[in-house]
Protein backbone atom coordinates (compact mmCIF):
# COMPACT_ATOMS: atom_id res chain seq x y z
CA UNK A 1 0.00 0.00 0.00
CA UNK A 2 2.91 2.30 0.74
CA UNK A 3 4.30 1.71 -2.82
CA UNK A 4 0.91 2.52 -4.41
CA UNK A 5 0.64 5.81 -2.51
CA UNK A 6 4.11 6.90 -3.54
CA UNK A 7 3.57 5.91 -7.13
CA UNK A 8 0.53 8.13 -7.38
CA UNK A 9 2.54 11.16 -6.34
CA UNK A 10 3.74 11.85 -9.87
CA UNK A 11 6.19 14.62 -8.97
CA UNK A 12 8.04 12.60 -6.38
CA UNK A 13 8.05 9.44 -8.51
CA UNK A 14 9.37 11.26 -11.55
CA UNK A 15 12.15 12.92 -9.55
CA UNK A 16 13.02 9.56 -8.00
CA UNK A 17 13.25 7.92 -11.45
CA UNK A 18 15.41 10.76 -12.79
CA UNK A 19 17.76 10.41 -9.82
CA UNK A 20 18.08 6.66 -10.43
CA UNK A 21 18.77 7.23 -14.14
CA UNK A 22 21.39 9.86 -13.30
CA UNK A 23 23.12 7.57 -10.79
CA UNK A 24 23.08 4.71 -13.31
CA UNK A 25 24.69 6.86 -16.01
CA UNK A 26 27.37 8.08 -13.61
CA UNK A 27 28.11 4.51 -12.57
CA UNK A 28 28.37 3.40 -16.20
CA UNK A 29 30.75 6.28 -16.93
CA UNK A 30 32.95 5.39 -13.97
CA UNK A 31 33.03 1.72 -14.90
CA UNK A 32 33.93 2.44 -18.52
CA UNK A 33 36.61 4.89 -17.43
CA UNK A 34 38.17 2.24 -15.23
CA UNK A 35 38.14 -0.19 -18.15
CA UNK A 36 35.72 -2.60 -16.47
CA UNK A 37 32.99 -4.45 -18.38
CA UNK A 38 29.54 -2.90 -18.30
CA UNK A 39 26.73 -5.41 -17.89
CA UNK A 40 24.10 -5.21 -20.60
CA UNK A 41 20.73 -3.91 -19.42
CA UNK A 42 18.83 -5.84 -22.09
CA UNK A 43 16.61 -8.48 -20.57
CA UNK A 44 18.15 -11.95 -20.78
CA UNK A 45 21.65 -10.73 -21.77
CA UNK A 46 24.62 -12.41 -20.10
CA UNK A 47 26.69 -10.62 -17.51
CA UNK A 48 30.41 -11.18 -18.05
CA UNK A 49 33.27 -10.73 -15.64
CA UNK A 50 35.67 -9.74 -18.40
CA UNK A 51 36.53 -10.43 -22.03
CA UNK A 52 38.96 -12.33 -24.22
CA UNK A 53 39.87 -11.64 -27.83
CA UNK A 54 40.14 -13.88 -30.86
CA UNK A 55 42.18 -12.22 -33.63
CA UNK A 56 41.66 -13.01 -37.30
CA UNK A 57 45.11 -12.52 -38.83
CA UNK A 58 44.60 -12.61 -42.60
CA UNK A 59 44.40 -10.51 -45.77
CA UNK A 60 41.54 -8.01 -45.69
CA UNK A 61 43.05 -5.86 -48.44
CA UNK A 62 45.24 -6.73 -51.40
CA UNK A 63 44.75 -9.46 -54.01
CA UNK A 64 43.71 -12.08 -51.43
CA UNK A 65 41.28 -9.77 -49.64
CA UNK A 66 38.43 -12.27 -50.08
CA UNK A 67 40.02 -14.59 -47.49
CA UNK A 68 39.77 -12.37 -44.43
CA UNK A 69 35.97 -11.94 -44.37
CA UNK A 70 35.44 -15.72 -44.61
CA UNK A 71 37.52 -16.23 -41.48
CA UNK A 72 36.04 -13.21 -39.71
CA UNK A 73 32.59 -14.69 -40.26
CA UNK A 74 33.71 -17.88 -38.50
CA UNK A 75 34.79 -15.82 -35.48
CA UNK A 76 31.55 -13.88 -35.21
CA UNK A 77 29.45 -17.01 -35.72
CA UNK A 78 31.27 -19.09 -33.11
CA UNK A 79 31.55 -16.28 -30.56
CA UNK A 80 27.84 -15.54 -30.82
CA UNK A 81 27.00 -19.06 -29.65
CA UNK A 82 29.78 -19.12 -27.04
CA UNK A 83 28.64 -15.83 -25.50
CA UNK A 84 25.04 -17.00 -25.44
CA UNK A 85 26.24 -19.98 -23.41
CA UNK A 86 27.90 -17.69 -20.87
CA UNK A 87 31.24 -17.04 -22.53
CA UNK A 88 34.54 -18.75 -21.77
CA UNK A 89 35.05 -19.08 -18.02
CA UNK A 90 32.68 -16.13 -17.62
CA UNK A 91 34.53 -14.00 -20.18
CA UNK A 92 32.84 -12.52 -23.22
CA UNK A 93 34.50 -13.50 -26.51
CA UNK A 94 35.28 -10.61 -28.83
CA UNK A 95 36.59 -10.71 -32.40
CA UNK A 96 39.37 -8.54 -33.80
CA UNK A 97 40.75 -8.29 -37.35
CA UNK A 98 44.42 -7.87 -38.23
CA UNK A 99 45.06 -7.09 -41.89
CA UNK A 100 48.24 -8.70 -43.26
CA UNK A 101 47.49 -7.47 -46.80
CA UNK A 102 48.61 -10.93 -47.93
CA UNK A 103 52.22 -9.81 -47.66
CA UNK A 104 54.72 -11.22 -45.13
CA UNK A 105 56.49 -7.85 -45.00
CA UNK A 106 53.26 -6.21 -43.81
CA UNK A 107 52.14 -9.12 -41.66
CA UNK A 108 54.91 -9.01 -39.06
CA UNK A 109 54.48 -5.34 -38.03
CA UNK A 110 50.69 -5.85 -38.05
CA UNK A 111 51.06 -8.77 -35.65
CA UNK A 112 53.43 -6.83 -33.43
CA UNK A 113 50.87 -4.04 -33.27
CA UNK A 114 48.24 -6.62 -32.39
CA UNK A 115 50.23 -7.74 -29.36
CA UNK A 116 50.96 -4.16 -28.34
CA UNK A 117 47.26 -3.27 -28.31
CA UNK A 118 45.59 -6.52 -27.18
CA UNK A 119 46.20 -7.55 -23.59
CA UNK A 120 43.57 -10.31 -23.43
CA UNK A 121 44.42 -12.23 -26.62
CA UNK A 122 43.40 -15.88 -26.24
CA UNK A 123 43.52 -17.26 -29.80
CA UNK A 124 44.57 -16.42 -33.35
CA UNK A 125 42.86 -17.77 -36.48
CA UNK A 126 43.46 -17.32 -40.19
CA UNK A 127 47.18 -17.12 -40.95
CA UNK A 128 47.17 -18.06 -44.62
CA UNK A 129 50.01 -19.27 -46.80
CA UNK A 130 50.67 -15.63 -47.66
CA UNK A 131 52.05 -14.85 -44.21
CA UNK A 132 52.07 -17.94 -41.96
CA UNK A 133 55.78 -18.69 -42.34
CA UNK A 134 56.65 -15.30 -40.84
CA UNK A 135 53.94 -14.92 -38.19
CA UNK A 136 53.53 -18.43 -36.73
CA UNK A 137 56.94 -18.23 -34.99
CA UNK A 138 55.83 -14.91 -33.50
CA UNK A 139 52.65 -16.52 -32.16
CA UNK A 140 54.73 -19.30 -30.66
CA UNK A 141 57.11 -16.88 -28.98
CA UNK A 142 54.09 -15.28 -27.28
CA UNK A 143 52.62 -18.71 -26.44
CA UNK A 144 49.50 -17.93 -28.44
CA UNK A 145 47.53 -20.83 -29.89
CA UNK A 146 46.79 -20.45 -33.59
CA UNK A 147 44.45 -22.26 -35.97
CA UNK A 148 45.88 -21.54 -39.40
CA UNK A 149 44.73 -22.01 -42.97
CA UNK A 150 48.18 -22.28 -44.48
CA UNK A 151 49.01 -25.20 -46.72
CA UNK A 152 52.74 -24.52 -46.84
CA UNK A 153 55.14 -27.46 -46.70
CA UNK A 154 57.17 -25.86 -43.87
CA UNK A 155 54.48 -27.03 -41.50
CA UNK A 156 54.47 -30.62 -42.78
CA UNK A 157 57.66 -31.62 -41.00
CA UNK A 158 58.40 -29.01 -38.30
CA UNK A 159 56.57 -29.04 -34.98
CA UNK A 160 55.31 -25.69 -33.77
CA UNK A 161 53.81 -26.32 -30.31
CA UNK A 162 51.12 -23.63 -30.52
CA UNK A 163 50.21 -24.21 -34.18
CA UNK A 164 47.13 -26.20 -35.26
CA UNK A 165 45.82 -26.86 -38.75
CA UNK A 166 42.38 -28.34 -39.41
CA UNK A 167 42.96 -28.39 -43.16
CA UNK A 168 45.53 -30.60 -44.90
CA UNK A 169 48.61 -29.25 -46.68
CA UNK A 170 48.35 -27.89 -50.20
CA UNK A 171 50.13 -31.00 -51.46
CA UNK A 172 47.14 -33.09 -50.34
CA UNK A 173 44.81 -30.56 -52.00
CA UNK A 174 46.73 -31.03 -55.26
CA UNK A 175 46.43 -34.81 -55.04
CA UNK A 176 42.67 -34.44 -54.52
CA UNK A 177 42.39 -32.19 -57.60
CA UNK A 178 44.17 -34.80 -59.71
CA UNK A 179 41.80 -37.43 -58.33
CA UNK A 180 38.88 -35.34 -59.64
CA UNK A 181 40.55 -35.09 -63.05
CA UNK A 182 41.08 -38.85 -63.07
CA UNK A 183 37.39 -39.46 -62.27
CA UNK A 184 36.31 -37.31 -65.19
CA UNK A 185 38.71 -39.04 -67.57
CA UNK A 186 40.85 -35.96 -68.23
CA UNK A 187 44.29 -36.77 -69.65
CA UNK A 188 45.73 -33.43 -70.80
CA UNK A 189 45.96 -30.82 -68.06
CA UNK A 190 46.76 -27.10 -68.14
CA UNK A 191 47.99 -25.52 -64.92
CA UNK A 192 47.20 -21.91 -64.03
CA UNK A 193 48.29 -20.77 -60.57
CA UNK A 194 48.92 -17.34 -59.12
CA UNK A 195 52.43 -16.14 -58.40
CA UNK A 196 51.61 -15.65 -54.70
CA UNK A 197 53.11 -18.01 -52.13
CA UNK A 198 49.74 -19.51 -51.26
CA UNK A 199 49.04 -20.59 -54.84
CA UNK A 200 52.53 -21.68 -55.84
CA UNK A 201 52.63 -24.33 -53.08
CA UNK A 202 50.18 -26.38 -55.18
CA UNK A 203 52.24 -26.53 -58.35
CA UNK A 204 54.99 -29.08 -57.71
CA UNK A 205 52.72 -31.55 -55.86
CA UNK A 206 50.20 -31.24 -58.71
CA UNK A 207 52.88 -31.94 -61.32
CA UNK A 208 54.03 -35.02 -59.40
CA UNK A 209 50.47 -36.34 -58.97
CA UNK A 210 49.61 -35.71 -62.64
CA UNK A 211 52.68 -37.62 -63.81
CA UNK A 212 52.06 -40.44 -61.32
CA UNK A 213 48.55 -40.93 -62.72
CA UNK A 214 49.70 -41.12 -66.35
CA UNK A 215 48.39 -37.70 -67.37
CA UNK A 216 50.31 -34.99 -69.19
CA UNK A 217 50.79 -31.27 -68.59
CA UNK A 218 50.20 -29.37 -71.83
CA UNK A 219 50.54 -25.84 -70.42
CA UNK A 220 51.85 -24.39 -67.15
CA UNK A 221 51.01 -20.72 -66.60
CA UNK A 222 52.08 -18.58 -63.65
CA UNK A 223 49.68 -15.69 -63.18
CA UNK A 224 50.63 -12.25 -61.92
CA UNK A 225 47.73 -11.83 -59.48
CA UNK A 226 48.15 -8.05 -59.51
CA UNK A 227 47.45 -7.97 -63.27
CA UNK A 228 44.06 -7.16 -64.77
CA UNK A 229 44.35 -9.09 -68.04
CA UNK A 230 45.75 -12.51 -69.00
CA UNK A 231 45.37 -12.61 -72.77
CA UNK A 232 48.81 -14.16 -73.33
CA UNK A 233 48.23 -16.90 -70.75
CA UNK A 234 44.70 -17.53 -72.00
CA UNK A 235 45.89 -17.93 -75.61
CA UNK A 236 48.62 -20.33 -74.51
CA UNK A 237 46.11 -22.47 -72.62
CA UNK A 238 43.59 -22.58 -75.46
CA UNK A 239 46.25 -23.40 -78.07
CA UNK A 240 47.43 -26.35 -75.92
CA UNK A 241 43.95 -27.96 -76.18
CA UNK A 242 43.73 -29.26 -72.61
CA UNK A 243 40.95 -31.52 -71.39
CA UNK A 244 40.84 -29.45 -68.21
CA UNK A 245 42.46 -26.58 -66.36
CA UNK A 246 43.66 -26.95 -62.77
CA UNK A 247 43.95 -23.58 -61.09
CA UNK A 248 44.14 -21.32 -58.09
CA UNK A 249 44.02 -17.57 -58.58
CA UNK A 250 42.03 -15.74 -55.96
CA UNK A 251 40.14 -12.51 -56.38
CA UNK A 252 39.86 -10.70 -59.69
CA UNK A 253 42.75 -12.61 -61.27
CA UNK A 254 40.88 -15.91 -61.39
CA UNK A 255 37.79 -14.26 -62.81
CA UNK A 256 39.77 -12.43 -65.50
CA UNK A 257 41.65 -15.58 -66.58
CA UNK A 258 38.51 -17.69 -66.97
CA UNK A 259 36.74 -14.89 -68.88
CA UNK A 260 39.63 -14.54 -71.32
CA UNK A 261 40.05 -18.31 -71.77
CA UNK A 262 36.31 -18.49 -72.51
CA UNK A 263 36.52 -15.77 -75.14
CA UNK A 264 39.72 -17.15 -76.72
CA UNK A 265 38.07 -20.57 -76.92
CA UNK A 266 35.15 -19.37 -79.01
CA UNK A 267 32.89 -18.65 -76.05
CA UNK A 268 33.22 -22.16 -74.70
CA UNK A 269 34.38 -22.84 -71.15
CA UNK A 270 37.13 -25.41 -70.70
CA UNK A 271 36.36 -27.70 -67.75
CA UNK A 272 38.15 -26.31 -64.72
CA UNK A 273 39.16 -27.81 -61.36
CA UNK A 274 39.86 -25.32 -58.58
CA UNK A 275 41.38 -25.64 -55.15
CA UNK A 276 39.18 -25.59 -52.06
CA UNK A 277 40.02 -21.90 -51.60
CA UNK A 278 38.07 -21.15 -54.77
CA UNK A 279 34.83 -22.19 -53.12
CA UNK A 280 34.33 -18.54 -52.49
CA UNK A 281 31.33 -16.22 -52.92
CA UNK A 282 33.46 -13.39 -54.34
CA UNK A 283 34.91 -15.65 -57.04
CA UNK A 284 31.50 -17.15 -57.84
CA UNK A 285 29.86 -13.74 -58.11
CA UNK A 286 32.64 -12.41 -60.33
CA UNK A 287 32.53 -15.28 -62.82
CA UNK A 288 28.76 -15.70 -63.03
CA UNK A 289 28.13 -12.00 -63.56
CA UNK A 290 30.46 -11.99 -66.57
CA UNK A 291 30.29 -13.49 -70.07
CA UNK A 292 30.49 -17.11 -68.85
CA UNK A 293 27.22 -16.88 -66.94
CA UNK A 294 25.87 -19.02 -64.15
CA UNK A 295 24.73 -22.22 -65.88
CA UNK A 296 27.82 -22.47 -68.06
CA UNK A 297 30.08 -21.98 -65.06
CA UNK A 298 28.41 -24.43 -62.67
CA UNK A 299 28.37 -27.10 -65.39
CA UNK A 300 32.11 -26.85 -66.00
CA UNK A 301 33.70 -26.04 -62.64
CA UNK A 302 34.63 -28.46 -59.87
CA UNK A 303 36.71 -27.94 -56.76
CA UNK A 304 38.15 -30.27 -54.19
CA UNK A 305 37.03 -29.63 -50.64
CA UNK A 306 37.22 -31.28 -47.27
CA UNK A 307 34.01 -33.09 -46.45
CA UNK A 308 31.41 -30.96 -44.68
CA UNK A 309 29.10 -32.96 -42.43
CA UNK A 310 25.89 -31.22 -43.53
CA UNK A 311 23.75 -34.03 -42.09
CA UNK A 312 25.53 -34.00 -38.73
CA UNK A 313 24.29 -32.47 -35.47
CA UNK A 314 26.67 -29.47 -35.60
CA UNK A 315 25.51 -28.19 -38.98
CA UNK A 316 22.06 -26.66 -38.22
CA UNK A 317 23.43 -24.30 -35.56
CA UNK A 318 26.46 -23.48 -37.71
CA UNK A 319 24.21 -22.63 -40.67
CA UNK A 320 21.99 -20.41 -38.53
CA UNK A 321 24.97 -18.57 -37.06
CA UNK A 322 26.76 -18.00 -40.38
CA UNK A 323 23.65 -16.66 -42.08
CA UNK A 324 23.05 -14.40 -39.07
CA UNK A 325 26.28 -12.53 -39.84
CA UNK A 326 24.84 -10.98 -43.02
CA UNK A 327 25.18 -7.23 -42.69
CA UNK A 328 27.78 -7.53 -39.94
CA UNK A 329 30.79 -8.63 -42.03
CA UNK A 330 31.71 -6.69 -45.16
CA UNK A 331 33.25 -8.20 -48.27
CA UNK A 332 30.95 -11.25 -48.47
CA UNK A 333 28.48 -11.05 -51.39
CA UNK A 334 26.61 -14.22 -50.35
CA UNK A 335 26.66 -15.77 -46.90
CA UNK A 336 25.06 -19.04 -48.05
CA UNK A 337 28.21 -19.41 -50.15
CA UNK A 338 30.26 -19.67 -46.95
CA UNK A 339 28.41 -22.70 -45.60
CA UNK A 340 30.85 -25.10 -47.25
CA UNK A 341 33.86 -22.74 -47.51
CA UNK A 342 36.69 -24.58 -45.80
CA UNK A 343 38.01 -21.50 -44.01
CA UNK A 344 34.65 -20.71 -42.43
CA UNK A 345 33.83 -24.33 -41.57
CA UNK A 346 37.11 -25.36 -40.02
CA UNK A 347 37.90 -22.14 -38.20
CA UNK A 348 34.42 -22.24 -36.65
CA UNK A 349 35.29 -25.73 -35.40
CA UNK A 350 38.73 -24.56 -34.31
CA UNK A 351 37.28 -21.77 -32.18
CA UNK A 352 34.90 -24.22 -30.52
CA UNK A 353 37.75 -26.63 -29.84
CA UNK A 354 39.89 -23.89 -28.32
CA UNK A 355 37.04 -22.47 -26.22
CA UNK A 356 36.20 -25.93 -24.84
CA UNK A 357 39.89 -26.56 -24.13
CA UNK A 358 40.06 -23.27 -22.20
CA UNK A 359 37.06 -24.36 -20.17
CA UNK A 360 38.54 -27.80 -19.56
CA UNK A 361 41.88 -26.34 -18.49
CA UNK A 362 40.31 -23.52 -16.47
CA UNK A 363 42.54 -21.01 -18.25
CA UNK A 364 42.61 -18.83 -21.38
CA UNK A 365 46.42 -18.99 -21.55
CA UNK A 366 47.69 -20.99 -24.50
CA UNK A 367 50.38 -22.75 -22.50
CA UNK A 368 47.74 -24.17 -20.17
CA UNK A 369 44.96 -25.15 -22.58
CA UNK A 370 46.69 -26.23 -25.82
CA UNK A 371 47.16 -29.86 -24.74
CA UNK A 372 43.43 -30.21 -24.11
CA UNK A 373 42.65 -29.32 -27.75
CA UNK A 374 44.00 -32.70 -28.85
CA UNK A 375 42.10 -34.54 -26.11
CA UNK A 376 38.79 -32.93 -27.09
CA UNK A 377 39.33 -33.24 -30.86
CA UNK A 378 40.35 -36.88 -30.85
CA UNK A 379 38.37 -38.05 -27.82
CA UNK A 380 39.53 -40.05 -24.83
CA UNK A 381 38.18 -43.39 -23.59
CA UNK A 382 34.72 -42.85 -22.15
CA UNK A 383 34.25 -39.42 -23.75
CA UNK A 384 30.77 -38.27 -24.76
CA UNK A 385 30.24 -36.77 -28.21
CA UNK A 386 29.30 -33.08 -28.31
CA UNK A 387 28.59 -30.90 -31.34
CA UNK A 388 28.42 -27.40 -29.82
CA UNK A 389 30.17 -25.28 -27.24
CA UNK A 390 27.09 -25.22 -25.00
CA UNK A 391 26.81 -29.02 -25.00
CA UNK A 392 30.51 -29.37 -24.33
CA UNK A 393 30.44 -26.98 -21.37
CA UNK A 394 27.43 -28.77 -19.90
CA UNK A 395 29.25 -32.10 -20.14
CA UNK A 396 32.43 -30.68 -18.61
CA UNK A 397 30.43 -29.24 -15.71
CA UNK A 398 29.03 -32.74 -15.19
CA UNK A 399 32.66 -33.96 -14.94
CA UNK A 400 32.52 -35.87 -18.21
CA UNK A 401 35.20 -36.24 -20.86
CA UNK A 402 34.16 -34.83 -24.23
CA UNK A 403 34.80 -35.54 -27.91
CA UNK A 404 33.94 -32.63 -30.22
CA UNK A 405 32.41 -33.60 -33.57
CA UNK A 406 32.00 -30.42 -35.57
CA UNK A 407 30.78 -29.24 -38.93
CA UNK A 408 33.93 -30.73 -40.45
CA UNK A 409 33.39 -33.99 -38.56
CA UNK A 410 35.91 -35.49 -36.18
CA UNK A 411 39.53 -34.33 -36.30
CA UNK A 412 42.61 -36.50 -35.89
CA UNK A 413 46.01 -34.79 -35.81
CA UNK A 414 49.42 -35.97 -36.98
CA UNK A 415 52.66 -35.30 -35.12
CA UNK A 416 52.74 -31.75 -36.50
CA UNK A 417 49.17 -30.96 -35.37
CA UNK A 418 47.68 -31.08 -38.85
CA UNK A 419 44.34 -32.85 -39.34
CA UNK A 420 43.86 -34.91 -42.51
CA UNK A 421 40.16 -35.38 -43.27
CA UNK A 422 38.35 -36.90 -46.24
CA UNK A 423 37.98 -34.92 -49.45
CA UNK A 424 35.01 -34.50 -51.76
CA UNK A 425 34.37 -33.20 -55.27
CA UNK A 426 32.21 -30.07 -55.02
CA UNK A 427 30.17 -28.22 -57.64
CA UNK A 428 28.49 -24.85 -57.31
CA UNK A 429 24.73 -24.55 -57.48
CA UNK A 430 23.01 -21.55 -59.05
CA UNK A 431 22.60 -19.83 -55.66
CA UNK A 432 26.35 -19.94 -54.93
CA UNK A 433 26.20 -22.83 -52.49
CA UNK A 434 27.97 -26.11 -53.29
CA UNK A 435 27.07 -29.78 -53.36
CA UNK A 436 29.27 -32.86 -53.28
CA UNK A 437 29.12 -35.05 -56.38
CA UNK A 438 30.32 -38.57 -57.10
CA UNK A 439 30.97 -39.69 -53.53
CA UNK A 440 34.05 -39.21 -51.40
CA UNK A 441 37.52 -38.82 -52.89
CA UNK A 442 38.94 -40.53 -49.82
CA UNK A 443 41.67 -39.41 -47.45
CA UNK A 444 44.31 -37.66 -49.53
CA UNK A 445 47.85 -37.49 -48.20
CA UNK A 446 50.86 -35.75 -49.71
CA UNK A 447 51.10 -38.40 -52.45
CA UNK A 448 47.86 -40.39 -52.82
CA UNK A 449 44.17 -40.77 -51.88
CA UNK A 450 42.98 -43.80 -49.92
CA UNK A 451 39.58 -45.03 -48.81
CA UNK A 452 40.62 -44.98 -45.15
CA UNK A 453 43.09 -42.82 -43.20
Amino acid sequence: MRFTTLARRGGFAARFKRQLAFLASVLALLVSTLGLPVAQSTAGAASFKGSITIATVAPFTGVDAALGPKYETACYAASQAINKAGGVLGNQVKCKTVDTRGDPADAVPAVRQMYATTSNLALVIGCTSDEAATVVPVFGAHKTVSFCMTGQSEFDAVHFPYFFRLVPPDAADSVAMVQIAKRHGYKKIALAFGNDAGSQTFVQPAIAAIQKNGMSIVSNQTLDISATTFQTEAQAIVQAHPDAIMMEALGAAGVALLDEVYQANGNKMIPTIGTSAMIDPVFFSGVTSGPIGTQNFISNFNADNQTVNASGPAYPLYKKLVLAQAGKVSGVPSFPGLLTANGTVHLYDGINLAALAMTMAGSTQGAKYKADILKIAEGQPGAVNVSSYAAGVAALKAHKKIHYIGVGGSYSFDAYQTAFGPFEDDQFLADGTTVAVGGTLGYCSLTTCKAKP
